[in-house]
């Protein structure tokens, strides 16, 4: 942990008096990889915290929510999104020792146990936990966004809806090729006497 970090409070006022409270209101710059590969929240950003911190019979109570500015591409036609979420965080830090004497009690999930190092807790993981499982699998600009055209790769609702390409396979084209040319030779050609 390092204690420079933003994310990193102390619980001194706390002091292992059980009922004891706090609330913190914070605004950090959001880190580089806060997110997934097509959503996550724009570097640089603020996020705003809204805490409180409650020292119970275990450890520190850690709830409230965090605001987020959020970046991403739709799944379906590849525009940039942009919105604002707030998430709820809730975690119970507990007092340095807890892992290891639940783990040899045989509390096999004691091993994800977040734990205070001496008074100081860190919301980094916390807060990007909240954050990304709150983040949607597969963002869309809009629910009926119809994607991209296969044809020419715009935008299918900015295009007309009789937008359309069609495909002539290769090993026909040369054959429509000299049908298009055959009709052209027939309607400008004169009559023949016979024809007449």
């Amino acid at each position: 942990m390092d204690s420079r970090s933003p994310f990193v409070l102390s619980t001194h006022e706390l002091a292992r008096r059980p009922g004891t409270m706090r609330e913190v209101t914070l605004e950090i710059d959001a880190p580089e990889d806060f997110g997934t590969a097509v959503m996550g929240v724009e570097p640089g950003s603020p996020i705003a915290l809204d805490l409180r911190l409650e020292s119970v019979l275990d450890g520190v109570l850690v709830s409230g929510e965090a605001q987020v500015r959020l970046r991403g591409e739709c799944v379906r036609c590849l525009r940039e999104i942009t919105d604002t979420q707030t998430v709820e965080v809730s975690e119970l830090f507990f007092y340095p020792g807890a892992r290891e004497r639940a783990l040899e009690q045989g509390d096999e999930e004691a091993e994800d146990m977040l734990e205070l190092e001496g008074e100081l807790l860190d919301l980094e993981p916390v807060v990007r936990d909240a954050v990304i499982s709150a983040l949607p699998f597969q963002p869309l600009c809009d629910e009926n966004c119809r994607g991209l055209c296969p044809g020419c790769g715009e935008r299918l609702d900015d295009l007309p809806h009789d937008h359309e390409h069609v495909d002539v396979d290769p090993r026909w084209a040369a054959l429509a090729a000299l049908a298009s040319e055959d009709d052209a030779g027939t309607k400008e050609r004169p009559a023949a006497d016979g024809e007449r």
